[in-house]
C-alpha cells in the first residue's frame, strides 16, 4: 500500500534527468528518471530499503535516512520540508483518526486592516484548502464575472475543478489545478484536509484524484488570467504566511508587466471608478 512519503520519493526520482548527476548513459530505461540502485548509492542505502519506502512497506525511516534521501534526490529547501511533513504523515505523527474540525474562516481585525491599506490592490485571505475568506475590492473587480465569487462561501479549489468558467478565466488551468491540489497537503490540519479532499473527490472527477498523490511542489510562474471583459493579466503573487494558529495566508497579485498594469485601470474605468470595501 502506497504512502505520502513514498509516492513523493518515487515521483521526484521519477523526475530527474540522469544526465544532470553526470551518471553514465546505460541505454533505454524502462522509466523515466534515476533508477533505484542509482538513487539508493546515492543516499547510502540499500536497494531493497528504498523500495521498501516507495512501497509503503518502512514508514518511519530515520532523519538521517530522510536527510540522504533529501540529499541524493537534490531537494530544495521547500522540497525538504514538504519530505519532513509527509514522513510525519506516514509514520502516523499527525493523527488522522479524529472527526475533522472545521477551518478556520475568521478573519482577525488586524488582518482586515492590512487589507484595507491594500486598497485598491488586488489582495485576498485564504487557507490552503482554498477558501476565500476576505478580499480588497480590487479582487472583487478582477474576479467579477468569473463565478469565482458567486458561492456564499467561494472556495478557489471547489471552482478551478468543478466551474466550467474556470478554464477559460484560466489559461494555464493544469498548472493552477496543481496548485490548489498540492496546497491540500499543508492544509489547516491533516484531518480536515481529508475531510475536504473525500468531500470534493466524487464531484471533482479524476482530474482532481490523479493529483492526489503527485506530491511534487508545482514550480512558480506568473499567474495568468483571461477576464470574461477580454482583458488579459500576468501576476505575481506574494503569498505571507500569517500565523500557525490562524492557518491562513495574504496573497497579494501584483502586475507582472506593463500591460497587466494598464489592463487594471481600463477595468476600473469601465466599472466607473466605484469600488466597495474589504469584504
Amino acid at each position: 500500500m502506497s504512502t505520502p512519503l513514498g509516492d513523493f520519493v518515487r515521483a521526484k526520482r521519477d523526475s530527474l534527468q540522469p544526465e544532470s548527476f553526470g551518471l553514465p548513459d546505460h541505454g533505454r530505461r524502462r522509466a523515466p528518471g534515476l533508477r533505484r540502485t542509482e538513487l539508493a548509492m546515492r543516499a547510502g542505502i540499500s536497494v531493497e530499503y528504498l523500495t521498501r519506502i516507495e512501497q509503503g512497506r518502512d514508514r518511519n525511516p530515520s532523519p538521517a535516512v530522510l536527510n540522504a534521501l533529501a540529499d541524493a534526490l537534490s531537494l530544495d529547501a521547500g522540497e525538504r520540508h514538504h519530505l519532513r511533513y509527509l514522513a510525519k504523515i506516514t509514520g502516523g505523527a499527525c493523527p488522522g483518526h479524529r472527526p475533522p474540525a472545521p477551518p478556520n474562516r475568521d478573519v482577525r481585525p488586524t488582518v482586515l486592516a492590512t487589507l484595507r491599506l491594500l486598497e485598491p490592490g488586488i489582495a485576498f485571505v485564504t487557507n490552503r484548502l482554498g477558501d476565500v475568506l476576505a478580499y480588497t475590492s480590487g479582487f472583487e473587480l478582477v474576479m467579477r464575472g468569473t463565478g469565482l465569487l458567486d458561492a456564499e462561501t467561494p472556495n478557489l479549489t471547489t471552482y478551478v475543478f468543478t466551474d466550467p468558467r474556470a478554464r477559460a478565466f484560466l489559461p494555464d488551468w493544469d498548472q493552477v489545478a496543481d496548485e490548489q491540489v498540492f496546497d491540500l497537503w499543508l492544509g489547516p490540519s491533516a484531518e480536515t484536509s481529508e475531510w475536504f479532499r473525500a468531500t470534493l473527490a466524487p464531484v471533482a472527477g479524476p482530474e482532481f484524484t490523479r493529483r492526489l498523490h503527485r506530491h511534487l511542489p508545482p514550480p512558480q510562474v506568473p499567474l495568468r488570467l483571461r477576464h470574461p471583459d477580454g482583458h488579459e493579466f500576468r501576476w505575481h503573487r506574494e503569498r505571507l504566511e500569517l500565523p500557525s494558529t490562524d492557518a491562513q495566508e495574504l496573497v497579494v497579485l501584483l502586475p507582472a508587466d506593463e500591460s497587466t498594469a494598464q489592463a487594471v485601470e481600463r477595468l476600473r474605468h469601465q466599472s466607473g471608478g466605484i469600488l466597495r470595501a474589504v469584504s
